[in-house]
């Protein structure tokens, strides 16, 4: 049984017990956190495909930690102008892991 549900603008694959990495949700460690948007859901070989989302779906999820990801570096670079910047970027995250999906 799987399930294609969308946070933060991006869509995941998930099944139960999967550990997801998803963009930052305003919840604290432990707690218990509900998707209802749900695109697909197959359980058992039938698939249910929404319009734009499945009716009565949802995906229930433990948070595990909020954080931030590893440093990226952003350098800017004009040739021959004496003009460079370097921009460093950490992107925060919520790890989640898949307790149940509903139909």
């Amino acid at each position: 049984m799987y399930a294609i549900i969308v946070t933060g603008g991006k869509q995941y694959k998930v099944t139960e017990g999967d550990i997801v990495f998803v963009e930052k949700l305003e919840a604290a460690e432990n707690d218990t956190v509900t998707f209802d948007k749900v695109l697909v859901v197959n359980k058992d070989g039938e698939t249910s495909i929404g319009a734009p989302y499945v009716e009565g779906a949802s995906v229930t999820a433990n948070v595990l930690k909020n954080g931030k990801a590893k440093k990226i570096y952003v350098f800017k670079y004009k040739a021959k102008k004496n003009e460079k910047k370097k921009i460093g970027h950490r992107q925060p995250y919520t790890k989640v892991q898949i307790q149940s999906i509903a139909l």
